[in-house]
């Protein structure tokens, strides 16, 4: 009786404390996921601006129709399917069943006509794709026709994008907002809700599980397949300061960092409980400065090419204090180098920068000290480091540079001014672009902004135009690349902007997240906390 009163007791205490710690591992799986963006939110509507923290924005809210896998595959997503006419110039949508906006209504063929109908007046690539199309029109309740007036290679491409604009499909009411005006109404179909009500400006940006979401029954897979969510609750904590960030990720106040600072990743990767991706592929970055081709100095191609004589990526991307396997030394390319549609086309020019030569290019061209408005966003990890050297340089090479520092909302809102710099203009503004922006002639901002006078810089090559109508109808992978590589030697010659080199960007994360999908930027579903 003794023995078996003892062993009810095991069994007992045993029982509880399984129950116990599943109750714990409920309670650490509830906590919320709190995540801190490199740059802080401001601008809300994913169509009207192209920061990447906006486009992390959508990619909470709203959905897509389709989405590339981990292998760059287009898949279904908001869709069931498609199918093309024989001449692939009709193309027949599908919604599947069950989709319904945040607020319970459900999701539309119309409500889809009118979200590409904003984007595509908007959008590089969505402009090229309304410029092909000779009709877009609802069928029924979840069909759609997208009829074109002549061969286009990218419809799947263009609807799928992850390039900033993002084609995030949206109510019919809310798409209706002109391109350039912001919507006010939040309301998605994506896995998460915002909460308006809860969101405090430098402070914190909330998300709730949207109940109503009916993930895909496929595997998530890049960003395509399931978007499954195990929080109930997700936050983009504002952090501006480093070493305050790292030390709150190191701590478990935070779960995961967009970028890691810089200046830490040789601690980060040698603590266990921590992960430091890899930053390579789509997710690396190309620092760029970008110039007001509107305003003197950069008006003249004279004054670009000195600039572009005076970089020496080299000494760029070694301000980040990356290790050797993360860094390009030089980066020639608009197309990121190890991608698809790498080439030297049009470099030979700057291929061996000279700092003299870029003195000289100067004085030929007749600069005379006029000032140089440079919009420094010194809060961001990424940018402020390549910026300082980009700005040594830069006053090395002779320009008279007025600094603007500021954190980069401010940047942001700034350099959509097209004024002249003593009206409160500017000059240059030293930015990065991903991967997922560069890869591609089509989504690449050099060339599919050319001359569309919607993107801070308004640069123009009128040659480029037939060039990028050339690539967007051509199918044959040689062809297109012979057309890529003639985009970017006008551009080089251009001066569209200057590349200032190309460098991995690794996020950071808590080790008991398990799976974090890498690709590129953070996406949050498919994340759960594991006790270690």
């Amino acid at each position: 009786m003794r023995i078996r009163a003892i062993l009810c007791a095991l069994a007992f205490a045993g029982t509880f404390a399984v129950a116990a710690m599943g109750s714990a591992a409920a309670q650490q799986q509830q906590r919320p996921l709190r995540l801190v963006m490199n740059t802080e939110l401001q601008v809300l509507d994913p169509i009207v601006t192209t920061s990447v923290v906006t486009r992390a924005f959508g990619f909470m809210v709203w959905d897509t129709l389709v989405a590339p896998d981990s292998q760059g595959v287009m898949r279904p997503q908001m869709l069931e399917g498609w199918q093309v006419s024989d001449d692939r110039l009709t193309w027949t949508f599908k919604l599947r069943p069950g989709l319904e906006w945040h607020d319970g209504t459900p999701v539309t063929a119309e409500d889809c006509v009118a979200s590409i109908r904003r984007w595509g007046d908007k959008d590089g690539l969505g402009r090229q794709l309304m410029a092909a199309t000779r009709g877009l029109r609802a069928v029924d309740q979840s069909t759609f026709v997208l009829e074109l007036n002549r061969p286009f290679a990218q419809v799947l491409e263009a609807l799928g994008k992850t390039a900033t604009l993002v084609p995030f499909m949206m109510p019919a009411r809310i798409a209706s907002t002109p391109s350039g005006t912001q919507i006010q109404e939040i309301i998605g179909s994506g896995p998460f809700i915002f909460r308006r009500e809860e969101w405090r400006a430098g402070d914190r940006v909330v998300f709730h599980r949207n109940p109503r979401y009916r993930p895909r029954q496929e595997p998530a897979d890049g960003l395509a397949g399931g978007k499954v969510v195990h929080f109930d609750r997700v936050e983009f904590v504002s952090i501006p300061d480093h070493s305050t960030k790292y030390s709150a990720l190191q701590a478990g106040e935070i779960d995961y960092l967009e970028r890691a600072p810089l200046d830490f990743i040789e601690v980060m990767r040698a603590d266990r409980n921590l992960v430091v991706t890899k930053g390579l592929g789509g997710g690396q970055i190309m620092g760029v400065l970008t110039l007001n081709h509107t305003q003197p100095p950069f008006d003249d191609v004279r004054i670009r090419r000195a600039l572009q004589q005076a970089v020496l990526q080299r000494d760029v991307v070694a301000a980040t204090g990356l290790p050797a396997d993360m860094v390009q030394e030089r980066c020639l390319t608009f197309y990121m180098c190890g991608a698809l549609y790498e080439t030297t086309a049009g470099t030979e020019a700057f291929r061996n920068p000279d700092m003299e030569r870029a003195r000289a290019l100067l004085r030929e061209a007749g600069y005379n000290n006029e000032p140089v408005v440079v919009l420094h966003a010194s809060d961001s990890a990424v940018i402020n480091p390549i910026a300082l050297v980009a700005i040594d340089q830069m006053r090395r090479a002779g320009f008279n540079l007025d600094i603007r520092s500021t954190d980069w909302s401010t940047v942001a809102q700034q350099r959509m001014k097209r004024e002249p710099v003593a009206d409160g203009g500017w000059s240059v503004t030293p930015i990065v672009w991903t991967g997922f922006d560069m890869e591609n002639p089509m989504t690449n901002p050099v060339m599919v902004y050319n001359c569309a006078n919607v993107y801070p810089g308004w640069w123009c090559d009128e040659g480029q135009v037939p060039l990028l109508r050339q690539f967007s109808e051509e199918t044959d992978l040689a062809r297109r690349r012979e057309i890529a590589a003639q985009l970017q030697a006008r551009a080089h010659e251009n001066v569209s902007v200057v590349l200032l080199g190309q460098f991995a960007s690794p996020a950071a994360y808590r080790a008991e997240l398990h799976g974090v999908l890498e690709v590129g930027f953070p996406v949050l579903w498919n994340i759960q906390r594991v006790a270690r």
